[in-house]
């Protein structure tokens, strides 16, 4: 899967974009902890960082 795909992805659902990315490790837990606590836009941009860098 291409990183545009799982970016398009994070858009509407940041952890699932993670879990793609690394699956179910420490990355996704801080993603779904930011997404749920309300913070949608750092967990979207930490989604994209951590997408983008691996």
């Amino acid at each position: 899967m291409s990183d545009f795909v799982r970016i398009i992805i994070a858009i509407f659902l940041p952890p699932l974009g993670v879990f793609l990315q690394v699956g179910l490790g420490k990355d996704f837990w801080i993603n779904l902890l930011l997404t749920i606590f309300g913070f949608y836009i750092l967990g979207l941009a930490h989604a994209i960082w951590v997408i983008a860098r691996k």
